[in-house]
Order: structure tokens, then sequence, then C-alpha cells
């Protein structure tokens, strides 16, 4: 498989102008390892980007320049942090360490929402009062085990959820009471059980200690309501970015039946259903169709519906019965579009395939197939969901060649 790599400079900078990070700007760059290239002015990060994406690509397409951030830093609407103790014994909260499960203190990270991050603060202080046991791994005792925390600037609402061991929390109205006196724009607080001795942060069974339970975020126009175990991107700047692009390269005029693969929660289907004649929605995991469902009736939106199934399954079946989709959105996870999900598109042969990625090199390998098999990439556009990381989101448009 082709690998992509940001290592290597590239002598030209990109097109749109970023402000730039100052060296060792964060404290714990050594230590916890999630941010790779802070060090680094953004400028360089998003030239090695452009450089490796574009040669990554060669084969199908060249790519636009990347949309960056204006200011990239503070940009993660979702933090999740672990509970643990230092070697005196006390109480500490934050990243674990890169490669082991040693936990960085860490409640003030420069990519973190800055209301998240003095939530988090308080959150560890009242933890500590309150003599909450901090989990231990190794011993599977202890009540404490992660805080994950939600913020949209677009409502301004936030989600709080302790993850703990136990559905017993008997000090768990006077630690809300708490929490919100200090923070009063926090919307909801639950409360996780993860009673496994796993590395999963979140457990299945959730018990609500303050509000809905949920919170909402608007994005290109629609609001979607959002658990603490929903999937939900973590960069709303630049989710607007890619999910405005991807309805671009749609080119939809309200005559399209559209199908969105890998639909998760039906935010990029949702966004684009007022431009469309229908969208069909199809994901593997039935909570996220729960969750698409009210988002469509949050929204009032008649046109979308969402079912349970296999995409790769469905979208056979669809081309054994002969049915025809336009527009076919693609947003795999990062092991790409499976061997069925790619055999059953080219039979389904739609005018355009939509593809959203979150790992060049799986696309790189998907994007060959469908080229092999009477496709052609006219359109690649790379968005910087994650700065200061490797990780680089990209949006291709591939439509049928026609000389076939």
């Amino acid at each position: 498989m082709p690998h992509f790599s940001i290592r290597r400079p590239h002598p030209s900078s990109p097109s749109r102008p970023c402000r730039s990070a100052p060296a060792s700007i964060c404290p714990n760059d050594s230590l916890c390892g999630g941010c790779r290239f802070i060090s680094e002015p953004y400028p360089i990060q998003l030239c090695r980007k452009q450089n490796a994406i574009s040669s990554l690509l060669a084969p199908f397409a060249v790519p636009d320049p990347i949309f960056g951030m204006d200011h990239p830093f503070h940009y993660r609407n979702k933090i999740e942090k672990a509970f643990g103790t230092d070697k005196s014994g006390r109480l500490i909260c934050g990243n674990y360490r890169a490669g082991s499960r040693d936990i960085v203190p860490n409640a003030d990270c420069i990519i973190e929402d800055e209301a998240a991050s003095a939530i988090l603060a308080d959150i560890a202080n009242l933890a500590d009062r309150f003599r909450l046991q901090p989990y231990n791994e190794k011993t599977g005792r202890g009540f404490l085990r992660h805080v994950l925390i939600r913020c949209f600037a677009s409502t301004g609402e936030i989600l709080v959820a302790l993850v703990v061991t136990s559905p017993i929390f008997k000090a768990g109205k006077h630690f809300v009471a708490d929490l919100l006196a200090r923070h009063p724009q926090i919307r909801t607080v639950v409360l996780n059980i993860n009673s496994r001795r796993t590395s999963m942060v979140l457990g299945d069974e959730e018990r609500v200690l303050y509000g809905p339970g949920f919170i909402q975020d608007i994005l290109c126009g629609c609001r979607f309501r959002v658990s603490a175990r929903s999937f939900y991107q973590v960069n709303s700047l630049q989710t607007e970015k890619l999910y405005q692009t991807a309805i671009r390269f749609a080119g939809l005029s309200g005559s399209e039946r559209v199908l969105d693969a890998y639909c998760g929660a039906g935010t990029i289907g949702l966004a684009a259903a007022r431009s469309a004649r229908s969208v069909l929605g199809v994901e593997l995991n039935p909570a996220a169709v729960r969750d698409a469902i009210v988002n469509a009736d949050l929204n009032g939106i008649r046109n979308a519906r969402f079912i349970a199934a296999d995409a790769g399954r469905f979208m056979l079946e669809a081309a054994t019965d002969h049915r025809h989709f336009d527009v076919v959105f693609l947003d795999p996870p990062r092991s790409g579009c499976s061997d069925l999900c790619r055999r059953a598109l080219i039979r389904l042969r739609p005018w355009r395939i939509v593809y959203v990625s979150c790992c060049p090199e799986t696309l790189a390998r998907d994007l060959a197939d469908f080229c092999r098999n009477g496709y052609t990439a006219t359109a690649v556009q790379p968005v910087d969901m994650f700065p200061h990381t490797e990780h680089l989101e990209t949006i291709v448009l591939l439509k049928p060649d026609s000389r076939r």
C-alpha cells in the first residue's frame, strides 16, 4: 500500500496563509505525543501535508491547495482525559504518554477548547475534594476512569460525561451542583458506566445526572443532536469546509437520488438533502442510524431516510435490483472501503462518487481500484482537520470515464 508521510518539507508554501506557532509552545511536547508537529510553524506543516498528498495521489489527480486554519489552536470540540495517581499517590488527570498507559498531566492543551480545559481543571479539583478514587488499570480498582467533554461554539452548549466503574455515585448530586456553580454554561452531565477491564473509554450504560443527556450543534445550516457516545467530527470550523466542499463536488440541482454510504449520524446526507430529490443513508451501527433519524426530524427534513445495513451488501443488492443513484457519498472508516463495497459501487455506477477520506493510504488504494474500473478522479481537496498532527482529510470527486 502507498505510504503517506509528511516528514519531508516542501520548498513552496500553500496559497492560504495561516498564523504560525512558536517553537516549544507546548510544555508536554516531548511527553504526550499527540501533536507530533507542534514545534514547527503551521505553514510548514501545511506544506508537508500538501507535498505528501500530492505525491501519494499523483497517479490519479493533482490536489488543490490544502484548506488550513487561520488560527490552528483550541480547535477540538471534544476532549477525553484519563484519571490516575502520580508516584506520591495524588490524583492526576491528563493524556496517555505516547506508546504507553502512563498518564501525562495535561489539563490545559493548546489544541483543545479553552472552555473545556477550564471545566476539566475544576473537575479534577472536585474529584480530589470529594475523594473520588481514580481507576487503576493494573488492579482494576477505583471509581473515576475518564472524563469526556464536548463544547459547541455555534450553540454555546457543553456536555460533560464522567466515566466511572459503578452506577453508585453517592456524592453525585453535590458534585454536579458544585460543577454547575463554577460553569453554568454546562447543559448536561451524564454518568457513563464502564466496569470492563478494557482500553475503551466509554461503556454502554449511561445515567443522566443533569439536563437532557445531549447537546446540539449547528453545521451547514442543520441542527445535530450529539450525545457522549455519538460519532461527531472534533473540528467544527474545518468540518463546515469539508462538508460544503463535498456537497459542491456532488453538483446537486434538486433532482438527484443520493446515497450516503457509511452515513454515521447522517451529517453529510442531511446537509445535502435540501439540494437533492432524495437521500438514503446506510450505516452498520444501529445507534448511529437512530441518531440520524432524530436529526432528520429535528431539521424537518422529509426527503431523507436511514437504514441499518452493511454499505457494501446494500449496494450490491441495489445493483442486482437495477436501482439507480445519481450521487454516492462515501465516508468510510480509516480502513477505507471494503472490497465488497468497491465492487458493488462499480456495479451500481453512479454519475458521481464523492469520497471523503480520513486515511490517505486507503484512499489511494481505493482510487486505484475505481480508476481501473472506469472512473476518473476529477477533483481533489485536502482539508487539515487536525493541525499539528500527521492526520489529513481528503475529498475526491470521481466520475465515470466517458470513454466507456
